[in-house]
């Protein structure tokens, strides 16, 4: 009689860096971040080299959406250039439709780890053990804000994790293996990586030529007036979208800001205001009249002299 076993997760390892990013998100310590100083949880978001252990990009963030996927991806291959894949869990963040769409714009394949097995996903998880002796340091530093638990984050992660030996790369540290690894990384374009990092909507253009977006309003123009545009914009500078639509050029469109003239008054700023030090109608009266007297008036004829030489006897 046999017996059914099942198979072991199979462990593997790249050959050379850039191959695979593995990336997961940790718990982090609480901050008194919140609304009033309240303390809330914080959360890490990274990136691991598989074939070098070498974290490409990780950062504490204040939740665990999307955008912390985003944020932290863009970081790892600004750095360290861009994976040939990636391999994540099946939290939402990992299936959204932005990864996705980021992933297929530069050429990366979107890998997922088969649900309920974490051990696939082994060396970032072994990394986010190790992180562990991180926190029990910083709970004894006690840090106030998010800049100040990534800064001594980044100390620890350069000084600390990166030049200690690793056993799963046989004593050598993760700093070493990535640096004598003679694979070239390539980084993209910086336009191309702008580009895939976009996000996109759908909006209704209304009888004005705008769009509502974002609890603010852009102009788009009255050729588009009633047609349904495909918005494409970056969640870290939302003054300018990008408006995409079969019939036209892509075009950017900027956030709607009224000025001052639509007001039924208008105040000049005050640097446009001056005081007065003195009366510009009496000073100009005054020059006037100093002109007038310096002007020689006509000698006046006295009568009473004419009349005494026509009196004069013979």
């Amino acid at each position: 009689m046999y017996q059914q076993v099942t198979p072991a997760a199979r462990r593997f390892q790249k050959s050379y860096r850039g191959a695979l990013y593995q990336g997961d998100i940790k718990y982090g310590p609480y901050l008194p971040i919140g609304p009033k100083g309240k303390m809330q949880q914080t959360y890490m978001a990274a990136w691991i080299d598989d074939a070098t252990r070498f974290v490409v990009g990780a950062k504490f963030y204040a939740n665990q959406t999307t955008d912390i996927i985003e944020d932290s991806l863009r970081l790892a291959i600004m750095q360290c250039g861009q994976p040939g894949a990636l391999f994540v869990d099946n939290g939402k963040q990992y299936r959204s439709k932005w990864l996705k769409h980021a992933c297929a714009k530069l050429g990366i394949r979107l890998l997922h780890a088969k649900e309920y097995s974490p051990e696939s996903k082994g060396k970032i998880e072994r990394f986010n053990r190790t992180v562990d002796s991180f926190l029990a340091e910083c709970a004894l530093q006690k840090p106030r804000t998010l800049d100040e638990l990534n800064s001594f984050f980044i100390a620890w992660l350069n000084e600390q994790y990166h030049k200690s030996g690793h056993s799963g790369l046989n004593g050598m540290s993760p700093s070493t293996a990535w640096r004598t690894d003679t694979h070239l990384i390539y980084y993209p374009p910086a336009e191309a990586l702008r580009e895939a990092f976009l996000h996109t909507e759908e909006r209704q253009v209304d009888k004005t030529g705008c769009i509502n977006f974002n609890g603010a309003q852009y102009e788009v123009g009255m050729k588009l007036i009633g047609r349904k545009v495909e918005v494409l914009y970056d969640t870290t500078w939302l003054d300018e979208v990008e408006i995409h639509h079969k019939d036209f050029e892509p075009f950017h469109a900027k956030k709607l800001v009224i000025g001052e003239n639509c007001q039924g008054s208008k105040t000049f700023p005050p640097k446009f205001t001056v005081e007065a030090s003195e009366s510009r109608l009496l000073t100009g009266l005054r020059k006037k009249a100093a002109k007038a007297k310096a002007v020689p008036t006509a000698q006046a004829t006295h009568f009473s002299s004419i009349a005494k030489v026509v009196c004069v006897d013979v």
